[in-house]
């Protein structure tokens, strides 16, 4: 088996783990509602640190600030006017584009 795919069974049998654990210790309650709000943000986080993550680090594993970065920015900007998601795809990759051309 190679790395790779030890490393999805690794993940996959964590994420197994931490969601019997849940139900496992609470016993049946619900969690108190600081934790509940806890837990509602994890997701939301990790998306997001994914999504810096993979927006400025560079092959090399260095910092890089290029077009990405402008895309991302449009992104956010479109999802802070509320407009649809499809639109703020399309946003993205236009000021993605149009950056790279430019530069």
């Amino acid at each position: 088996m190679t790395a790779v795919w030890t490393t999805i069974v690794a993940l996959a049998l964590g994420t197994m783990a931490i969601k019997a654990v849940g139900p496992v210790a609470l016993g049946g309650r619900e969690p108190p509602p600081r934790a509940a709000a806890v837990i509602a943000l994890v997701a939301p986080a990790l998306l997001a640190a994914l999504v810096v993550y993979e927006t400025v680090v560079s092959e090399d594993g260095g910092v890089e600030l290029d077009a990405r970065l402008v895309g991302v920015a449009a992104a956010a900007l479109a999802l802070v006017l509320r407009l649809p998601l499809l639109a703020v795809v399309g946003l993205a990759a236009l000021a993605t584009a149009v950056t790279r051309a430019l530069f």
